[in-house]
């Protein structure tokens, strides 16, 4: 596989590429720095209500057209928004990325926002909305983010409200594209079987109408953590526990990495050893780390029964508490060849590529190797993770979020002691 390769054109946009030999296919993106947390609470879902009108029709092609012309050469097209960015993708074969190029220009920089169509999409995206909160073990994590981060576009829902999602009208959508659309913002990633010239070429020629720059501002994070219990007639009660984590750029960032591996990121790891297979407390219980460009969430994820919550809870404070004063070697080990291989094998997939290309982009401004992210992890020894974990426990107030039946869920007071 070769090295990736950087070009900054005149106006800006960055393009950023690996030619993968041997492969038929590729993958290529366009990544917007705008993703919910640039709204305000009047804004609040207009990212992700716009990713849904980018592919509603162009000034040259109508929503049939799009998906007809991706569709004929067996490509597809996908889009998705993050707190941090919006994303439109296409995965195409090699011959055919010009076209993948000249669409994905299209629909970012052309989009006509049809009022026929904005008035179907608003209300697939209420939809979308009502599935959430009919799904408990997505709106637990809603509340979670909520609670972490309260009355601020990080702490937000991305897909918005019914109530803010129903006053968007085709001007406010027009608008935000114009504010937040431009070539300095933007990221062209492509992986696979690509030219980097040529594909430099081609976007030199179809991104030409992004103006060059835009505001680039947002409000800061500031994590404050508390309680937010709902209780719902569910068979299993759905509980996050989390602390205030650490941003990209954290010297800390890749231990907690490790850590979140270590204590709930297998079927090795102590969370799913202790709390399912020697107590049968959960079916699912888990770990995550999610960094942004300024802060961070650490937390753990269980859903139990309501007669196995006045157990599960403390079982998952005492692990926390445990590995925050020893790990050994081996789960070290573990834990640092779980990642180094998840980060290889994805390596060999053009589309994971392609967003591990963009996301480095938009959070380094630069590639980074695989061997130097290896290089760190590795650098993870044991007083590092530990070191970590006490930094969680011992920094800001955890975030407690529960819903289901709650009543067996401690008080929130009882759950940071056995965190202190």
């Amino acid at each position: 596989m070769t090295e990736p390769q950087v070009t900054t054109l005149q106006n800006g946009l960055r393009i950023v590429s690996v030619d993968m030999p041997g492969l038929e296919t590729a993958a290529v993106g366009v990544w917007v720095d705008a993703g919910a947390r640039r709204e305000s609470a009047r804004l609040n879902g207009i990212s992700h209500l716009l990713e849904h009108m980018a592919f509603k029709g162009t000034k040259r092609r109508s929503a049939l057209a799009i998906v007809e012309q991706i569709e004929t050469v067996g490509g597809h097209l996908n889009a998705y928004t993050s707190r941090e960015c919006t994303a439109y993708v296409a995965r195409v074969l090699k011959e055919d990325v010009p076209l993948a190029i000249d669409i994905l220009a299209d629909i970012v920089q052309h989009a006509t926002m049809p009022e026929d169509e904005l008035k179907r999409e608003r209300d697939v995206v209420m939809q979308e909305i009502a599935q959430v909160h009919d799904t408990p073990d997505d709106l637990v994590f809603d509340l979670f983010q909520d609670t972490a981060f309260p009355d601020q576009p990080l702490g937000r829902s991305i897909l918005g409200t019914p109530d803010s999602v129903g006053g968007f009208s085709r001007d406010i959508l027009i608008d935000y594209m114009a504010k937040h659309y431009s070539a300095s913002r933007m990221v062209v990633a492509a992986a696979g079987r690509v030219d980097h010239d040529v594909l430099v070429q081609l976007c030199g020629e179809a991104f030409e109408a992004l103006p060059q720059r835009s505001n680039s501002e947002f409000e800061p994070a500031a994590y404050r953590g508390g309680d937010t219990r709902r209780d719902q007639p569910l068979e299993q009660v759905h509980l996050v526990l989390g602390f205030n984590g650490v941003a990209y750029h954290d010297p800390e960032y890749y231990a907690q990495q490790v850590l979140s591996t270590t204590l709930g990121g297998g079927m090795s790891s102590r969370l799913f050893q202790e709390v399912r297979e020697k107590r049968g407390l959960a079916y699912s219980v888990y770990s995550f780390a999610a960094s942004y460009l300024d802060g961070g969430l650490f937390g753990i994820y269980a859903g139990a029964g309501a007669d196995h919550t006045r157990e599960l809870v403390p079982v998952i404070c005492g692990e926390v508490v445990k590995i925050a004063h020893s790990v050994s070697n081996d789960e070290l080990d573990r834990a640092r060849a779980q990642l180094k291989a998840s980060l290889l094998m994805s390596l060999e997939s053009p589309s994971a590529r392609c967003e591990q290309l963009s996301r480095h982009m938009l959070i380094f401004g630069r590639p980074i190797p695989a061997r130097e992210i290896i290089e760190r992890i590795d650098a993870v020894d044991a007083d590092a993770l530990t070191r970590s974990a006490r930094r969680l426990i011992e920094g800001e107030r955890p975030t407690v979020t529960a819903l289901g039946p709650v009543a067996g869920v401690e008080p929130y007071e009882k759950i940071a002691a056995r965190l202190a």
